[in-house]
C-alpha cells in the first residue's frame, strides 16, 4: 500500500467500489453504499491522508487491502 493518499484519490477509489457521495455530515463528510457508511477525512490544506487512517476507513468499509490494490 502507498504511504499516503490524496483525498481526491480516496474518494475516486471508493466511488469505483460503488460508494456515493461525499455528503455533508456533522464534523466529517461521508460516503454510503447500501447500509455501509464511511467517514471521509476533511481536506487538510493539501496534505495527503496517512496510511493508518486509510486502513481505518478500510475497516469501516469492510474491504481488504488486496481489494483496494485491484482498483
Amino acid at each position: 500500500m502507498e504511504s499516503a493518499i490524496t483525498r481526491k484519490k480516496l474518494i475516486r477509489k471508493f466511488r469505483e467500489l460503488g460508494y456515493t457521495g461525499p455528503f455533508l455530515g456533522g464534523k466529517h463528510q461521508f460516503m454510503i453504499k447500501g447500509d455501509k457508511k464511511i467517514r471521509i477525512p476533511n481536506p487538510h490544506q493539501g496534505k495527503d491522508i496517512h496510511v493508518s487512517l486509510v486502513e481505518e476507513i478500510f475497516k469501516q468499509a469492510g474491504i481488504s487491502k488486496e481489494e483496494w490494490k485491484k482498483l
